[in-house]
C-alpha cells in the first residue's frame, strides 16, 4: 500500500494551527500573490516564516500555494516569492504555470515542485511528461475516477496526490480562466 500523507489546506495562521494540531502531516497554503484563493483568507508575506517554522517545530511539512498562471510582468515576482519561501524552508511548492515551474525546477533543483491540479493531469500521459519534466508530485484533477488514479500510480514513478474533498469549479477544476470568464474571477 503506498504512503498515505494527511494534507490540509490552510486560510489563515488559525487555519493552519488547527490543522497541525489537529493530526495533519503537511499544510499547504497561499499568500496574498499567485494564490488560486485570491480572494480567500491568505496567510501574509509577514507570517509566510512564522508559519513554516510553526510547522517545522511540529514536524509538519509544508507546501506554498503559486497555483495561478504568471503574466510576464509578474515573473520576476513570483521567483522572488519562491525564492524567499525556499530561503524560509518551504517543503515544496505547487505550480500551475508551466514556465514558472520549468524556471523553479532548474534554479532551485533540492526543491520539489508539485502540479497542481489547476494543470489538469487527467490522464497517464500527461503525467509522464510532467515527471519529465521534473516534478515531484502531481496533484490529479478532481474528476477522475479511483479505478483511472489506480492506474495512473501504477504506471508512473512520480508521486501522487489526490482530493479526497474540496469545491468544484463551475466547468471542470483545474480550468478557473473559464470561470474568471463568466464570473470574473479566476484568483
Amino acid at each position: 500500500m503506498p504512503d498515505v500523507e494527511l494534507l490540509s489546506p490552510a486560510g489563515d495562521f488559525e487555519c493552519l494551527k488547527a490543522a497541525v494540531q489537529n493530526g495533519a502531516d503537511s499544510i499547504y497554503f497561499g499568500v496574498d500573490k499567485f494564490n488560486a484563493r485570491f480572494y480567500a483568507t491568505n496567510l501574509g508575506l509577514d507570517t509566510l516564516k512564522e508559519a513554516i517554522f510553526y510547522c517545522k517545530l511540529r514536524n509538519v511539512q509544508t507546501h506554498l500555494t503559486l497555483n495561478t498562471l504568471v503574466k510576464d510582468t509578474e515573473f520576476e515576482d513570483a521567483v522572488l516569492l519562491a525564492k524567499e519561501a525556499y530561503e524560509a524552508g518551504i517543503d515544496a511548492i505547487i505550480i500551475q504555470d508551466l514556465g514558472l515551474a520549468k524556471y523553479l525546477i532548474s534554479h532551485f533543483p533540492d526543491l520539489p515542485i508539485h502540479a497542481s491540479t489547476q494543470m489538469t493531469a487527467h490522464n497517464l500521459e500527461g503525467v509522464l511528461e510532467l515527471e519529465k519534466l521534473g516534478f515531484k508530485r502531481v496533484v490529479l484533477s478532481r474528476e477522475l475516477s479511483i479505478n483511472e488514479i489506480e492506474y495512473i500510480c501504477n504506471n508512473s514513478k512520480v508521486e501522487i496526490e489526490t482530493f479526497i474533498h474540496g469545491a468544484l469549479c463551475i466547468c471542470y477544476s483545474g480550468q478557473c480562466l473559464f470561470s474568471s470568464v463568466v464570473g470574473g474571477r479566476s484568483r
